[in-house]
């Protein structure tokens, strides 16, 4: 599974007949409903009543308080609404006024890192509470606070490398919205699709790659990288006349955007389930932590590229 939050039984495969376990579930009415019509019990009027609601138009997700995949496109992007708003906050806080390129960041360009910092740091925290408890209750609310302090922070790192490397962001965001347009087309498709091996390859992957972050970061912080090295992932070494951190960065990429076919995949076995229409701001929070991890991690590749030319 890509995300806790998706931890669920409410994006879980459900056995048909077994009654779901998740609050506002269905209780099996269907089979109810079949059973009447085997032993000949509807009356006239119930049948005529069924007729009826044959012929009405199609309920949406409020008339049935049902999870949709529409439902949760709107919840989605109302979410990456709210993270433009504070991530334009967070560029402009970041820059404090400054706009022209610089060389070196470390001796000419003092960016505010306060934004950056906090929106990782409260970002991270509500991430963590939201899907560890989304078992037990949905809260749109700090959903609402996570792209908010998300927003303070994509801002923030955006500004700085922009400043850096004029235009990159613009680069950063075609190449993201590329991946993840290309990826729900596959998947709508059914061209790719999430496997239990595949996943359990991914989530090898992800550890593996989450203790190198960390190895990389503390190397950083005792100065045995030198300044500046913990976001380029040991990108000053070089296989085959290739930068590290350019290869892990590419392989992350592949990482995230299977990770996208996971959240596809469980938002999809939700609406199957039937799941009540609040989680489908599950959905659209598992969807928003891996499109932010792509979009950060292709302007890292960037940055890399840019700056060894």
């Amino acid at each position: 599974m890509s995300n806790f939050a998706f931890n669920n039984p409410a994006f879980q495969q459900q056995d048909p007949r077994n009654v779901a376990t998740y609050p506002g579930a269905p209780q099996g009415a269907q089979g109810a409903q079949t059973a009447s019509f085997q032993h000949g019990t509807m009356d006239a009027a119930a049948n005529a009543q069924l007729e009826g609601m044959y012929a009405a138009p199609p309920a949406g997700a409020i008339e049935t308080d049902r999870m949709s995949v529409e439902d949760t496109v709107w919840k989605t992007a109302g979410l990456f609404g709210i993270l433009l708003v504070t991530a334009a906050i967070g560029w402009v806080w970041t820059l404090g006024g400054l706009s022209a390129p610089v060389q070196n960041p470390y001796d000419q360009f003092q960016p505010n890192m306060l934004p950056w910092i906090v929106g990782a740091l409260v970002g991270f925290v509500l991430a963590m509470v939201i899907s560890f408890t989304s078992r037990k209750k949905v809260r749109p609310a700090l959903i609402f606070a996570y792209a908010a302090f998300e927003g303070l922070f994509i801002g923030g790192i955006s500004a700085f490398f922009e400043v850096l490397y004029p235009g990159i962001v613009f680069q950063a965001t075609l190449a993201t919205v590329s991946v993840v347009g290309v990826t729900l087309a596959l998947f709508a498709s059914g061209k790719i699709r999430a496997s239990k091996k595949a996943t359990k390859i991914f989530m090898i992957a992800m550890v593996g790659y989450l203790v190198f972050s960390l190895i990389n970061l503390v190397l950083t912080w005792t100065g045995v990288l030198g300044e500046g090295a913990a976001f380029g992932l040991l990108s000053k070494v070089e296989i085959l006349g290739i930068p590290l951190g350019l290869i892990i960065g590419v392989l992350v990429v592949i990482m995230a955007a299977y990770s996208l076919v996971l959240d596809f995949d469980q938002i999809q076995q939700g609406v199957r389930n039937g799941a009540p229409r609040k989680y489908g701001w599950l959905g659209a929070f598992g969807i928003m932590v891996t499109v932010v991890w792509l979009y950060v991690e292709i302007l890292r590749i960037i940055a890399i590229v840019r700056g060894n030319n």
